[in-house]
């Protein structure tokens, strides 16, 4: 298994939801993240560096997004309660976040999925109040109907959106194995160092991590299944690719609550590390204007732990949100289908427009820092 590595930078955001991996070995063994910048099925976004991954499943009326992890990049993170990050959030507006959120598709993505699972939970009270006022009256209202059937079709209308925001998603995992079929050739460390084999690609596919060949082919079945919605490919073809890409999105949702424990598990052990030092620290004796600049440096060390550690527990609760959702439609349960699935949908969707929001808000404090 191989090694994580957590930047002493940003805090942790996935997703849909930073790339902890830049590269892989084709002759290594099972990595723990995938390589791509970009998870299965979800937009990319323009204002996170491209180190960043958000592992997880897109909008699909049947599938949600599957991991989201946290964001870690290489540039310093604004230290909190500074002078500098009080001017920079006095600069940046509420609605300047929403406005590159949405100028991404991703951003309009999260948009459209609050929207879509939104009515359908009106839907759902509406139906059962409708239900009750029929024991009541024994016809509803002509312009209740129409009400009805026009959110319906509203629904409907976003959920078919958000399958072609995520047409051709795909090349992501593609561009990440056929970048290693040039590697570079190690036996020398003199000029013929800077020569490169290609291999093939066939060899280098099969060396590829599972969740990068899991990535690829649920995208491509994804898109197989919008070509069916689109009358390109058969209805038949389509619900057989969509089936499989069910079951490709619910080994995947399993595959990030691991790694997000193993992630957990890892802040967990540098906290108590750090938290051991300052303990240490405070035993002796130093005032608060006397603390070394080692005991500073853990302090904003911890505040940052921290805060990895909050998203990633945002990002375990979208992820078993997004296991119930899938469950539903890999096992065809029936029982409270509408409503578990509606719910769960909501619940996954605020989670990770949480999660994109704060990612862009961050973009734009470090942005507004740079101008002042």
């Amino acid at each position: 298994m191989s090694h994580l590595a957590f930047p002493s930078d940003q805090h942790a955001t996935s997703s849909n939801g930073g790339q902890f991996y830049s590269s892989f070995d084709a002759s290594s063994s099972f990595q723990m993240n995938p390589l791509s910048s970009h998870p299965p099925r979800t937009p990319r976004t323009s204002l996170v560096s491209s180190n960043t991954h958000a592992y997880g499943a897109g909008p699909y009326d049947t599938q949600e997004e599957t991991q989201d992890p946290p964001i870690l990049e290489e540039e310093e993170e604004l230290e909190e309660g500074t002078e500098k990050l009080k001017l920079a959030q006095m600069r940046v507006r509420k609605e300047e976040v929403w406005r590159e959120m949405f100028l991404t598709s991703n951003g309009r993505d999260k948009a459209f999925k609050l929207i879509q699972y939104g009515l359908k939970i009106y839907l759902l009270f509406h139906t059962s109040l409708a239900t009750s006022r029929l024991l009541r009256r024994p016809t509803r209202p002509p312009w209740e109907k129409e009400l009805v059937h026009r959110l319906k079709s509203t629904v409907d209308g976003f959920s078919f959106t958000r399958k072609c925001l995520l047409l051709f998603n795909w090349l992501s995992p593609l561009t990440a194995i056929m970048a290693q079929q040039a590697v570079p050739y190690s036996s020398e460390q003199t000029a013929k160092a800077s020569k490169k084999i290609k291999k093939p690609f066939l060899h280098t596919v099969l060396y590829a991590p599972p969740p990068v060949l899991l990535e690829l082919v649920q995208a491509a079945a994804d898109d197989v299944f919008t070509f069916s919605k689109l009358g390109l490919i058969g209805k038949r073809t389509g619900e057989r690719a969509g089936r499989f890409s069910d079951w490709c999105w619910l080994l995947a949702t399993l595959v990030g609550l691991v790694e997000n424990g193993v992630e957990r598990q890892i802040i967990g052990n540098l906290q108590h590390e750090v938290e051991s030092r300052l303990y240490a620290e405070s035993m002796t004796a130093a005032t608060a204007k006397s603390k070394s600049a080692a005991s500073k440096h853990d302090d904003k060390e911890l505040s940052r732990l921290q805060k990895q550690d909050f998203w990633l527990q945002v990002t375990r609760a979208k992820l078993a949100m997004d296991l119930v959702f899938v469950s539903y439609d890999v096992f065809r349960i029936r029982r409270a289908n509408n409503s578990v699935k509606a719910f769960a949908g909501m619940a996954s969707a605020v989670l990770s427009s949480a999660k994109l929001y704060d990612r862009h808000k961050q973009a734009l404090l470090k942005a507004a820092s740079l101008s002042i």
